[in-house]
């Protein structure tokens, strides 16, 4: 049979009904599971293959859910889910309606804390154990499980700086396999490495007691360990059960575990798409020509722009594959820095730049920015530093689901003195912002743009200077004026033209901040339906600005109307099918400008 234990296994007690010499053979059993869903159904492939054994050993040694675990990172915890009754639904993983791609606690007991961004899980897990010990409970275990370069985030050293007094029945694993998407950097990378070239179950033997920054830190330390060795980890697990206070155990583990292509391409197999779950080799996509996606767009702009400018710099916390930033790091690799997952840093490292003439470009996920907002205000905007945050997957971003949509950045930066917003509607308005901000600007600038493909395959048009805060009229007409901002106005450019001459002017306005106040005066003279449409956040966002325009220059008995991401988590599915559930999509944004013709 295809699953002879797995199709057994529906939760953790049912695991503990194999013997110890039966694991190994479950764990191959997962593995093939994962692969052929995922070659079909897409995913994180890489994490989660390299922690099968370890998410076994876990729920076979714990009294999950009653014991606590924690995952960083949530896309290792797809073993996890599939243990914790949700084998049969796995195939609906990240899909519109399945189950999420991360923890969730709606979803699952066991999933006890919500993950998708980095670095939560040891404060997550500590905030529990401390619980636990206030209510008296001194029996209950909690795990805080952190890799992929999670470990390396300054949230997680707060959390251990704090775990070392606490006293609390806390235990840390840390998942080293030395990725994140991309390779580890830094000289925490460095130290692991130095640590697992030594010997030894307990401690490293390359140093004394005091020169393990673990033990330091008052954890009880052990490892290095094999994490792909069952008996060794089952075996110290169940000792640490029986240690009070705060520990630390070191596992080492191959991302990509299982699948030779996913091992070794670890970069691209982190979320490798469709591949053929027989050979591992990816679907190639179709060889037409196709628009380049925004990143490379991005990339390419900025290798180009920094080799007539040497004061350009690049910067991107652990993203430099993912935003493209990769392409400066191997063109300028002393211009160029992948400071790992620690947003804070990155933003505060690029105005310490600023101040000295440099021209950082600040390569961040939209999503990922929420996580320095306060560096933003505090180190860059009160000091009207030019930082320049190049805002990567704006809008909508698909399967990820709600902790990685970037549809909250206009809103929260609006509000920011200093801060020059500016969602270019397409490729070519993205490389003319980016060429006139490294001419020089005295201010910082945020440059949102999405995830996917562009509309143009000729898009290296010859650099035009962009004025701040202008917006321009696209389509002339009488009866609604149509508000755009960013790539969303290359699809209502579509939908206008199904529509008679005349009627529908479409503005694309460019600029959140500052707005194109003479352009807007002109609209609200001349319009009495206005529509604004964004992928981003009513509550805040670019038809706020619009709505208190109006209000603030008095104008009245003005309708208008605006489209937009609703005040809810919007959770997983493609793109496609999250545009249609919040009416972002041809068909619903063609409905409502009907509506407000007929009104």
């Amino acid at each position: 049979m295809k699953n002879k234990y797995l199709e057994h296994i529906n939760k953790p007690d049912d695991l503990k009904k194999l013997p110890l010499e039966k694991l190994s053979f479950l764990a191959k059993e997962i593995r093939n599971f994962i692969i052929d869903i995922v070659s079909v159904k897409k995913g994180h492939l890489g994490a989660s293959l390299g922690v099968v054994e370890l998410t076994i050993a876990l729920h076979y040694v714990f009294d999950t859910p009653n014991d606590l675990l924690v995952w960083d990172v949530g896309h290792q915890a797809y073993v996890h889910k599939i243990l914790t009754g949700r084998k049969d639904d796995f195939h609906t993983n990240r899909q519109l309606g399945g189950i999420s791609g991360f923890p969730s606690r709606k979803e699952s007991e066991y999933d006890t804390f919500g993950v998708g961004h980095a670095s939560t899980s040891i404060s997550a897990a500590l905030g529990m154990a401390i619980a636990s010990r206030l209510k008296g409970d001194f029996k209950k275990h909690h795990i805080a499980v952190i890799g992929d370069a999670s470990i390396a985030g300054g949230m997680a050293f707060e959390a251990m700086n704090h775990a070392g007094v606490s006293k609390s029945n806390l235990l840390i694993i840390l998942n080293d396999n030395e990725m994140g998407i991309d390779p580890n950097v830094g000289a925490l990378k460095n130290y692991l490495t130095s640590v697992k070239n030594g010997k030894g179950i307990r401690k490293s033997d390359l140093c004394d007691e005091q020169d393990n920054i673990f033990e330091a830190l008052n954890f009880s330390y052990s490892g290095p360990i094999d994490g792909h060795d069952l008996d060794a980890l089952i075996s110290e697990l169940n000792r640490l059960k029986t240690i009070k206070g705060p520990k630390f155990l070191h596992v080492i583990t191959k991302k990509g575990k299982g699948l030779r292509q996913a091992e070794d391409d670890q970069v691209t197999y982190h979320a490798p798409g469709v591949f053929d779950a027989s050979t591992g080799d990816l679907i190639k996509e179709s060889k037409l020509e196709l628009p380049p996606k925004f990143q490379e767009v991005f990339g390419e702009t900025l290798v180009e722009l920094a080799k007539k400018n040497e004061n350009i710099i690049g910067i991107t916390p652990a993203m430099p594959t993912g935003t493209s930033m990769k392409r400066m790091i191997d063109t300028f690799p002393e211009r160029a820095f992948d400071v790992g997952i620690a947003e804070q840093h990155a933003v505060t490292l690029a105005a310490g730049m600023a101040t000295q003439k440099m021209i950082p470009f600040c390569a961040i996920y939209s999503t990922f920015l929420q996580r320095a907002y306060d560096q933003v205000i505090h180190d860059v905007a009160i000091q009207k530093l030019p930082v320049i945050f190049c805002l990567d997957r704006a809008g909508l971003v698909g399967e990820d689901g709600a902790t990685h949509h970037g549809v909250f950045d206009i809103a929260f930066l609006r509000v920011i003195p200093n801060m020059i917003i500016c969602a270019p509607m397409n490729e070519m308005e993205l490389r003319n912002i980016m060429f006139t901000a490294q001419l020089g600007i005295n201010y910082p600038l945020a440059i949102r743009y999405p995830r996917g493909r562009g509309n143009n395959i000729n898009w290296k048009n010859k650099f035009q200077k962009m004025e701040i805060g202008k917006g321009e009229l696209l389509t002339k007409g009488d009866k609604i004026a149509v508000l755009t901002i960013g790539n969303i106005g290359e699809r209502v450019k579509g939908i206008i033209d199904q529509f008679p001459k005349g009627k529908i002017a479409h503005y694309n306005m460019r600029f959140v901040k500052p707005l194109d106040k003479k352009l807007l005066y002109d609209i609200f003279i001349g319009f009495n339906k206005i529509m604004t449409i964004e992928e981003g956040v009513l509550h805040g966002g670019f038809g706020s600005a619009i709505l208190e325009f109006g209000n603030n220059k008095g104008f009245k008995n003005k309708t208008i109307k605006r489209l937009g991401i609703p005040d809810s988590f919007i959770e997983h599915g493609t793109v496609q099918q999250l545009l249609e559930q919040v009416g972002l999509d041809e068909i619903s944004i063609k409905k409502a400008i009907e509506s407000l013709l007929k009104e």
